[in-house]
């Protein structure tokens, strides 16, 4: 190569060098874009705007002051923003909006330890596929890693966690950003997004340029440097901020089954004479309405088991809902359908199937929709797709055609018959206090037909699976795959927002019951009555049930039997001590708590209860 082909190389190099370096500095794009020095707008603006395009309702929050630009911009914009005694409610609370919704939930917490303690709830949102946007503050775009307050890694954190993370470098960034994240949220698998804002994309630019101007003037040609990198860096940060941007949603994608597959369903079901139908949480999933699957259960008139959000899909009484028995249905099934439901723990891991059973599963997850097939079962059929849709589609091409009606009998007679000897159970005296399973089957019998039931807690809460019947389609809150404690005040909290005329019951353990009951104070504060049904029998007994024999120990088991009806008289709620004294009137003390939410206040029944066999070789690991 010629000197002058070498030349040529060297300025090509440098030039594109340079060219680099003015792109990282912002200065090509502050040559076509105006920086609004006087402008009184701030970020915490266009994050509102693009929140309110979108439909979003509330706001859950424990304030910051990263956050506050955000906060009340939205409170401007007419969203509501409530605020909770500890992170990991607004998150939860914002799950629970996903949930009964079907928009995304947003929560947003000051940076550092208010981020660390969401990350429990995230990663139950995670799990339970609740679509939801974290909003995080963070330490200004100079000072990461430099030192400054609240300071940590955020995004390795919850990248692990989340379907999509981003961290704003410019105001120009927020609005698509976030329209990106809300569409993320929702496609494909629903799941948590998370993006963080550094606080000097939030406040505006005469608020932060004060935080940037030196004190003194710089001296020296590194100080002019340094001064003038400081001015560019400002000047990038909000160049072209307030343009015009567009703020609707962006198209969210939701996998669905082809008409091939849909056929071969079809096929499969009409020549199955005992056919099961495990629906999971992911049917009541947008875009299909619940009550549209509902419908296309009731017209195929194939026996189903309902899990998760799924529970009380097909009403109170349902000749179709088998509660009972599982086990032996799914052992004597020609066919099942596995509508969103996971061949995890709570299936055995697929051992549970009859491998001669012919097996259609449907579910968005790839990984979920075959987990545990390499080992203890084999789908017949399996769909990545959107499992609410596909059961109208299958209910519609097999219209006329229904499950023989001596299978579904012959399943009710059997969950009839447990159903009898779990109520005898109920009839039993304890050793102490009131029978659990007699206090579930009477606050059952009172519940309001537009109840929503909010489960949080172990061993009390395993009965009320069992007893509790949710009178409609999404009217069961609970955790979900992860089990998680100290779901109740956030979840009920969103649930009575999402639907304010309904009667809320948080159905917590005595230990579950102590992750979240200052959130009484929230539900005072936000006049969001809920009713709190309290199982105390002052132990973890889920545990201690298996510890005890098992390990001869009962350490760490016990707990007290603590006046929560004061804590919740403290709160501004109302609270009711009930014990066997209390026996006969306990469906007037009911009544009472009911009567007393419908005034506007949240209510506690603090029920002393006594230990009893109902759930003997339950799983708690």
């Amino acid at each position: 190569m010629d000197i002058y082909g070498v030349l040529g190389c060297s300025l090509g190099a440098a030039l594109g060098g340079l060219i680099l370096v003015l792109y990282k500095l912002g200065l090509l794009y502050q040559l076509f874009h105006k920086t609004e020095r006087q402008s009184p707008r701030h970020g915490g603006e266009s994050v509102a705007e693009v929140l309110r395009a979108h439909g979003v309702k509330f706001v859950f929050t424990l304030v910051g002051g990263h956050i506050s630009p955000i906060l009340v911009a939205c409170e401007k914009m007419g969203i509501r923003i409530v605020d909770t005694r500890h992170e990991a409610t607004a998150v939860f609370a914002a799950d629970a909006v996903a949930r009964l919704s079907g928009t995304v939930g947003v929560a947003a917490v000051t940076a550092g330890p208010g981020l660390t303690n969401t990350v429990t709830a995230v990663k139950n949102a995670q799990m339970a596929e609740s679509p939801l946007l974290l909003i995080g503050g963070a330490a200004a775009t100079l000072l990461q890693g430099r030192g400054a307050l609240q300071d940590i890694d955020q995004m390795s954190l919850f990248k692990p966690l989340c379907k999509f993370c981003a961290s704003v470098r410019t105001v120009r960034e927020i609005v698509p950003t976030v329209r990106k994240a809300l569409a993320v949220a929702q496609s494909g698998t629903p799941g948590p997004v998370f993006i963080e804002f550094p606080i000097d994309t939030l406040y505006p630019y005469h608020v932060v340029e004060k935080e940037f101007a030196p004190k003194n003037t710089p001296k020296g040609l590194m100080g002019k440097i340094i001064a003038w990198y400081l001015k560019n860096h400002l000047s990038n940060l909000f160049a072209g901020a307030w343009e015009t941007r567009d703020l609707s949603p962006l198209p969210v994608h939701i996998p669905l089954a082809t008409e091939d597959e849909v056929q071969r369903c079809v096929e499969l079901v009409s020549r199955a004479k005992k056919p099961v139908i495990l629906l999971g949480s992911q049917a009541t999933l947008p875009p299909t309405p619940a009550d549209d699957v509902r419908n296309a259960l009731e017209s195929l008139g194939i026996p189903c088991f309902l899990g998760g959000m799924s529970r009380g899909m097909l009403g109170k009484n349902s000749p179709l809902h088998i509660r009972q028995n599982r086990r032996d249905a799914l052992k004597d099934a020609d066919l099942v359908l596995l509508a969103g439901t996971v061949c995890d723990f709570r299936l055995s891991y697929g051992r549970v199937l009859n491998r001669r059973s012919k097996i259609i599963a449907v579910n968005r997850d790839k990984s979920q929709l075959l987990k545990n097939s390499d080992m203890f079962w084999k789908p017949t059929v399996a769909i990545q797709g959107d499992a609410g849709s596909f059961l109208l589609r299958l209910s519609k091409a097999l219209k006329g055609h229904r499950c023989p009606e001596e299978w579904p009998q012959k399943l009710k007679e059997a969950d009839d018959i447990k159903e009898k000897a779990n109520r005898a159970k109920a009839d039993e005296k304890t050793e102490r206090h009131l029978n659990p399973l007699s206090v579930l089957h009477r606050v059952d019998e009172l519940l309001a037909e537009d109840s929503i039931i909010v489960a949080d807690g172990g061993d009390f809460v395993g009965s009320a699976a069992y007893i509790m019947r949710p009178r409609g389609p999404l009217r069961w809150l609970d955790p979900g795959a992860f089990g998680t404690l100290g779901v109740g005040g956030g979840f009920a909290l969103g649930a009575k927002l999402c639907r304010p005329e309904s009667e809320v019951w948080i159905v917590y353990g005595d230990g579950s019951l102590g992750y979240s009951v200052a959130e009484f104070d929230t539900f005072t504060r936000h006049k969001t009555p809920v009713i709190a049904l309290v199982g105390n029998d002052a132990c973890w007994s889920q545990i201690s049930r298996e510890q005890v024999p098992m390990l001869g120990s009962n350490v760490a088991c016990g707990l007290a039997f603590t006046d929560y009806h004061i804590v919740a008289d403290g709160y501004g709620g109302k609270g009711y001590l009930i014990g066997r004294e209390d026996e006969l009137r306990l469906d007037d003390i009911i009544k009472k708590a009911q009567q007393e939410c419908r005034e506007g206040r949240a209510t506690l029944l603090n029920v002393l209860i006594g230990k009893t066999n109902f759930r003997e070789g339950s799983i708690s690991v």
